[in-house]
């Protein structure tokens, strides 16, 4: 899957907490959104002199699409999307989610595929 099929299966899928996201596609859509927001936070600082508005839409505007994406990617290792709330413990939780994060599918057993 390319960097551009990624981002649309992430945005097509913005809803859909079910099924499973590969690893590449997950890492794809995280690109993007680091992308985004550099440039929305480029564009606020040339227009407003301090990232406002323009932040504050595409933080948003992503959000529903990343907890989608990342839920389905806990899916694809076979755990379930709640262990997205360890995300909530301030810097162990980052840490814990971005090992979840980088582990090979499951293919096996899975329950969610």
């Amino acid at each position: 899957m390319g960097f551009m099929d990624a981002v649309k299966a992430g945005f097509k899928g913005y809803v859909d907490f079910n099924g499973t996201s590969t690893r590449p596609a997950f890492w794809y859509f995280v690109l993007f959104m680091i992308i985004a927001y550099v440039a929305a936070t480029v564009i606020d600082s040339v227009i407003f002199g301090q990232p406002s508005f323009l932040y504050m839409a595409t933080s948003l505007g992503l959000l529903l699409p990343n907890i989608a994406v990342s839920i389905r990617r806990l899916h694809d290792m076979g755990k379930s999307g709640w262990f997205l709330l360890i995300g909530l413990i301030p810097l162990i939780g980052l840490i814990v989610l971005i090992y979840f994060y980088v582990q090979p599918s499951k293919m096996a057993d899975n329950i969610y595929r």
